[in-house]
């Protein structure tokens, strides 16, 4: 967890680079057109280089929604003219990852505004672990996960992130090495009755919010369903 705090530190100092206008105006532009643009870059490249994906390398511990961020100097300039405006890298508001690499590499899109938030949280709770020991429990959600209690962090309200999915406000949540999730609970049971797919106990119900939507639910926790079908947090 220390090195994702690293690198999210250097990432977000990075953020205050200065682009031209015309730069920032495209960091806004809808993100179907460059989502595409960067699918049909990838499948070229991996048509070209034998199944190899342009990834950059990451550690194996790192969590799956955020394994596999392509390397865009793979692709540029042979694929892509330039990186997408609205990437992180151009400033924008989004990361550019991959899912499933080995059988069917499918670009899909990291809210930054959730990392950014996550990092925000994980500096308060750093500095209040530092001097208490321990996260500021407040109650258990299940799985082994938690609530936290944002007073003591210095919130005045609940902590939470909007969801790329609805717009609506997730919990954060922490486990007990003081890791932060985001609770995607509300998100599921609305993608689960709306899909046909059916799920059982055991399976990792997260593929329904990559299947039907542009986003990863980054810092996501496991989940399956339970016996009403209603999305359940694994155990941590």
């Amino acid at each position: 967890m220390k090195k994702a705090s690293s690198l999210l530190c250097i990432l977000f100092l990075l953020t205050g680079c200065l682009y031209p206008e015309e730069r920032l105006k495209e960091n806004k532009v809808p993100y179907e057109a460059q989502l595409n643009a960067v699918q049909t870059a990838v499948d070229q490249f991996r048509e070209d280089k034998g199944g190899i994906v342009p990834i950059k390398t990451r550690d194996m511990n790192t969590p799956l929604y955020q394994k596999y961020p392509i390397d865009f100097n793979k692709l540029i300039p042979a694929y892509l003219e330039d990186v997408p405006g609205n990437s992180y890298e151009a400033g924008g508001v989004y990361s550019y990852v991959l899912v499933s690499p080995e059988e069917d590499p499918t670009v899909k899109l990291i809210d930054v505004s959730v990392s950014q938030k996550i990092h925000d949280i994980h500096i308060r709770l750093d500095a209040y672990r530092q001097k208490h020991g321990s996260p500021p429990y407040a109650q258990e959600a299940g799985g082994g996960f938690y609530t936290l209690d944002y007073k003591k962090l210095g919130y005045e309200h609940k902590i939470t992130v909007q969801s790329p999915y609805s717009g609506q406000t997730l919990p954060v949540l922490v486990n007990g090495k003081a890791e932060l999730f985001v609770d995607y609970s509300e998100d599921l049971y609305r993608a689960l009755q709306k899909t046909e797919k059916s799920y059982k106990k055991g399976d990792d119900i997260r593929e329904v919010l990559v299947e039907n939507s542009p986003f990863v639910p980054v810092f996501s926790p496991s989940y399956t369903v339970n016996d009403k079908g209603e999305p359940l947090i694994l155990q941590n």
